[in-house]
This record gives structure tokens, C-alpha cells and sequence, in this order.
């Protein structure tokens, strides 16, 4: 914990795990300071000084403690979190999403995540899922249909999901795209057993530039309706913040666990999360790694209604 005074530049101790301060001891009428390349955490409240400024605002020193030993357990992904987060706030979702491809593409080759691939148990692979996809009218309804691998996304469904959110933005007669899925969970994200296939990290960003949902969702997302249910973790989630509108069931939970595996959000979730729920609140998921609840995500913005549904999809 540092006192406010001592966010000046030149920054003499850059590969610090993350600073925090006391948003009290910020003095009355002093301009926000230049951020250093790590995480900064505010303590305090939306109306003290630097409340917008900084990268991460808490209630209290518990939160703010734990957030700084993820920091610290993770320093990497960390510094490179926020200050991708701080960037984006300031591109178009065109221009923020060839940022985070490459911030992410820089952390695949980093170290924290090498370790990650070489202490990882081995994946089962699982068979392939489907995309259901109907029309009526202007209206296209999407399923996503992988229960037995928990909805995982693998390349078949990413592809088949690029392909159908392109059809929404270039037909213009669609004017309403929904998303569900089917079995006990929406989605627990991409799936596992293709982490580390491509090891070239120029590859993988020239492979998300064409493959990614995200782009053509950052088109489509006014028209796209998402129902969440269960487990909504990382690529899922990314996806979904894209949405327009999002409902959820009140079982329904969610989580962005990518700093314990070395990395971000890479799936779009950067530019997705920033603009539903805010750089802050999207730092404070990714840095704390925690589950939320549907009622926590209704209450920061995540979610838009909870519905009183069975769960099943």
C-alpha cells in the first residue's frame, strides 16, 4: 500500500506486482495521476478522487490484499490486463480487438502460461459438437449443443459460430439472433485440449483475426439475445457480454478464470466486458478470478434480468 504521492513518474520499480492506495488520502483538486504498467488498486468509494482513474476500485483492504496476491501469483498477465484495459477504453472494438489478440498472443509465449500448459493433466478429447441453426422470418435462432464436453468451444463450434453471427451481419433481413444452449451448463468456455496446439504465437493471432466470433459479433451484438444458464466461464461469457440484451437464471454463475492459466480474455471478452460492464469491474473478474453469482452479475451489469427458469437450457 503506497501513498498516493508516489504515483509519479518516471516509474523507477516497473515490475511491481500491483500498488494500492487509500482514495482518503488523495488531496482535493489533484489532477488523476499517470498510471504505472501494473495494476493499481483504489480503496474507497465512486465519489473520492482517482475513483475513475484507477484500475481496479474496492470497498475495502480485504479485497484489495487479495486482489494483489493474484498480482503477485501472476504478475504478467496482470500488467498486461491493465494495461490493455486502459487502451481499449480509448479504441473502436475493431481497433480493440487486434489489441487484445496481440496482448494475448504476447502472454502465450510468455512464461506463466508455459507453465501452466507443462503442469496441466491431460485433456480427454471430446466428440464434436453441434450448432443448431433455424430461421423464421427475420429472426435466427442459435443452439449450442456440446453437453457431454459442457458446452466446451472447440474449433468446430468456434467456425460454426463465426459463421453464423457473419450471416447476421450481412444479411440485413435479420433483424433478431438469439443464443441458447442445451444440457446442464451454457458454456464452460473453450475447450481445454486445444490450449497449446498452436505454438507459433503470430499463427495463433493471424488464426483469431479470421476465426474469432468476436468480430463479426462486435457488428451484430444489437440484435443478438442471449440466454444463460449454469456454468458461464470464460469464451462463453466473452460471447455473451457482446449481447445486446442477456438474461440468465438465477442458478446461473459466472467466471473469467484465464490469469491462473497465465493469460486474459482472449476471446473478445476485453472488448466485450468494457463495454457492458466497465474497465474496472472487468479488471476486478479478471484479476480476482472469482465466481459471481446471477444476482451479482444483474446487480454490476453482466446481466440485464434473471429468469425463474429449470436450468436446463
Amino acid at each position: 500500500m503506497i501513498s498516493p504521492s508516489r504515483l509519479i513518474t518516471p516509474w523507477h520499480d516497473a515490475l511491481a506486482a500491483a500498488a494500492i492506495i487509500d482514495l482518503a488520502d488523495v488531496q482535493v483538486g489533484s489532477g488523476p495521476p499517470e498510471l504505472p504498467p501494473f495494476p493499481v488498486i483504489g480503496i474507497g468509494t465512486r465519489d473520492r478522487g482517482w475513483a475513475d482513474s484507477v484500475d481496479v476500485l474496492v470497498p475495502g483492504i480485504s479485497e484489495a490484499m487479495a486482489i494483489c496476491d493474484a498480482c503477485e501469483r501472476h504478475p504478467e498477465p496482470a500488467r498486461v490486463l491493465v494495461q490493455l484495459l486502459r487502451m481499449i477504453e480509448r479504441l473502436p472494438p475493431s481497433g480493440a480487438l487486434v489489441a487484445e489478440s496481440l496482448a494475448f498472443g504476447l502472454l502465450q509465449a510468455g512464461a506463466d502460461h508455459r507453465r501452466w500448459l507443462a503442469a496441466r493433466k491431460p485433456q480427454p478429447v471430446q466428440p464434436p459438437g453441434e450448432l443448431h441453426m433455424s430461421r423464421t422470418g427475420d429472426s435466427l435462432a442459435l443452439v449450442i449443443d456440446r453437453p457431454d464436453a459442457r458446452n466446451g468451444i472447440d474449433r468446430a463450434m468456434r467456425d460454426a459460430l463465426r459463421q453464423a453471427f457473419d450471416i447476421a451481419v450481412l444479411d440485413d433481413e435479420v433483424c433478431a439472433v438469439t443464443l441458447r444452449a442445451v444440457g446442464r451448463t451454457f458454456s464452460t468456455g473453450a475447450d481445454l485440449a486445444e490450449f497449446g496446439t498452436t505454438l507459433d504465437p503470430v499463427a495463433a493471432h493471424a488464426i483469431r483475426m479470421q476465426t474469432l466470433p468476436a468480430h463479426a459479433l462486435a457488428r451484430c451484438g444489437h440484435k443478438l439475445a442471449v440466454h444463460v444458464h449454469g456454468a458461464c466461464i470464460g469464451s462463453g461469457l466473452e460471447m455473451a457480454a457482446f449481447a445486446g440484451h442477456v438474461t440468465a437464471s438465477v442458478q446461473a454463475w459466472f467466471q473469467l478464470p484465464e490469469l491462473s492459466m497465465g493469460l486474459i480474455p482472449g476471446a473478445g471478452g476485453c472488448v466485450s466486458l468494457v463495454g457492458r460492464i466497465g474497465r474496472q469491474e472487468t479488471a476486478r473478474l479478471v484479476l480476482t478470478g472469482r465466481r459471481i453469482s446471477a444476482r451479482d452479475g444483474l446487480a454490476i451489469g453482466l446481466v440485464d434480468a434473471l429468469v425463474d427458469d429449470d436450468g436446463s437450457g
